[in-house]
């Protein structure tokens, strides 16, 4: 991709200090795209900028926030602001996995995972929206997965919040573009990040290259490719809509 499909305003990657939300943050300061990395390890995300910057010669600020409680939203922005030129894009990639089945739920975890995976976004939008407004090309990518479409018996809240998400970012969609915004969303399959590694070497070899169409998992890259795309001007008449990243296993009928 040309450097100059992308618009030069400054884009808030949650969850950008590991797996898909560090790699689209890395895929953008590759282009020139100033990157704030929200993350709840602070120490990692300041590391993590700290490296962007150096590496592509970007504006960059590290961010510590909780995003499980709403109110840490302002500051972590207020921060954002004072350290990067504009802002003009949001990858939400922040989230939590919890395998825990509903006969085993407690309430505390399904708002937990709830919170940051699907609450988070729309009043993150609220906050965001009159910058990106101002912004030429503002774009926001919220990072779905296969799950939103899968059975899970074992990640009940995972699943609805990844659900809850594609039918958000259509209502956003229809919201933002009057301003000018737009909205997509980016469902990876099986993807090989440090969350997913320790499961990965939990279970027999191939469990999860075996319905997959291309016969292997995908990289973090390969999903930060696809999010890099629907942020920039070659996207600009794509919005409200899903990008599956998933090697073809929604799709298959190999067995799982």
């Amino acid at each position: 991709m040309s450097k100059s499909a992308n618009p030069g305003s400054g884009v808030i990657i949650t969850g950008g200090a590991s797996g898909i939300g560090l790699a689209s943050a890395e895929a953008l300061a590759e282009v020139g795209r100033p990157v704030a990395i929200w993350d709840i390890n602070t120490e990692r995300s300041v590391a993590v900028a700290a490296d962007l910057a150096d590496r592509f010669g970007v504006a960059t600020v590290g961010v510590g926030v909780d995003l499980s409680a709403m109110a840490n939203i302002a500051p972590a922005l207020e921060q954002t602001r004072a350290a990067l030129p504009s802002i003009g894009g949001l990858v939400h990639a922040a989230g939590i996995s919890l395998a825990v089945p509903v006969a085993e739920m407690t309430e505390a975890q399904w708002d937990a995972v709830l919170n940051v995976n699907l609450k988070a976004l729309p009043f993150m939008v609220q906050q965001l929206r009159s910058l990106l407004a101002t912004q030429p090309g503002s774009a926001i990518v919220a990072i779905a997965s296969i799950n939103a479409t899968l059975g899970n018996q074992m990640n009940p809240a995972y699943t609805a919040s990844k659900g809850g998400m594609l039918s958000l970012v259509r209502s956003l969609a229809d919201d933002l573009a009057r301003d000018g915004i737009r909205i997509n969303s980016v469902t990876p399959g099986y993807i090989l990040t440090p969350m997913m590694q320790p499961v990965v070497e939990h279970l027999e070899p191939g469990h999860f290259e075996r319905p997959v169409m291309l016969g292997r998992m995908g990289a973090p890259r390969e999903v930060a490719s696809a999010v890099r795309f629907l942020l920039s001007d070659d996207a600009s008449y794509i919005t409200a809509a899903e990008l599956v990243v998933d090697g073809g296993t929604i799709a298959s009928q190999r067995t799982r």
